[in-house]
């Protein structure tokens, strides 16, 4: 069954909400900031058992409130964002459960399977997820690197889901496209994911009310777990509240 799972974005050293696909070097639009740190929200998800949720660092600037958030809950969150070869033992150290990698794994546009291998024996497949965050073109969907601004030439699809799911835990796929815009989830892609990921894999996206938890459900058959950000009342949204996702949850089990 799907299950909500919580997130943490940090951005130039805060807890923000953000347009995915305004992210540059420059900045970018964003629907809200915290006045809580990134340990708050990671002992609230604690206090709530709250399973499978991630940190991720937007850009420079944030290692510091990443820090606080894994020591807050050890072994309870998965870090992304900015991990390669060299640090990605630090951050596990540091109490992600898993960490996330995505726009390491790419050299010039072109998926390097060497480093696949180099960071996986530094973590193991059990602690690592790959973030296959994704655009969509005219042929479907890509995976976007750098801040989701560089569309690769790897596509999401059938096979690159079965080769990528033999040398991690989880995928975690933001539809770049539609991230922060609370306009609605890419069913399309949700349905395709249900139906290709061969290993568990979390949606994030375009949620803007409970009734999309059930909508990923549906399209999925139970398989894709759904992230919720900018809708949520506790980034300051008025789509959900995280106690409905917590009932969600309780009443979604197994």
């Amino acid at each position: 069954m799907t299950q909500f799972r919580p997130c943490i974005d940090l951005h130039q050293g805060q807890v923000k909400q953000i347009v995915g696909g305004s992210l540059n070097d420059q900045g970018a639009d964003t629907n809200y900031v915290s006045p809580y740190d990134a340990a708050y929200y990671a002992d609230l998800y604690r206090q709530h058992q709250l399973t499978g949720g991630h940190v991720i660092a937007l850009g420079p600037g944030n290692k510091e409130q990443a820090l606080k958030a894994l020591s807050a809950w050890p072994k309870g969150l998965q870090f992304g964002g900015g991990v390669n070869q060299e640090n990605a033992a630090e951050y596990l150290k540091a109490g992600a459960s898993q960490v996330i990698v995505t726009s390491y794994l790419f050299d010039n546009d072109r998926f390097s399977w060497e480093k696949l291998e180099r960071i996986k024996a530094e973590t193991g497949r059990e602690h690592l997820v790959l973030d296959l965050s994704c655009r969509r073109t005219a042929d479907g969907w890509h995976i976007a690197t750098n801040r989701w601004q560089t569309v690769t030439s790897t596509g999401i699809n059938v096979e690159t889901l079965e080769q990528l799911g033999e040398h991690c835990c989880e995928f975690l796929i933001h539809a770049a496209d539609v991230e922060g815009l609370q306009g609605g989830i890419d069913t399309e892609l949700v349905e395709l994911l249900g139906q290709s990921c061969p290993i568990p894999v979390t949606y994030a996206g375009g949620a803007r009310s409970l009734d999309d938890l059930k909508l990923v459900n549906d399209l999925s058959q139970g398989k894709v777990d759904l992230t919720i950000g900018s809708a949520l009342d506790i980034f300051g949204g008025q789509g959900v509240t995280l106690e409905q996702c917590i009932q969600w949850n309780r009443d979604h089990q197994g």
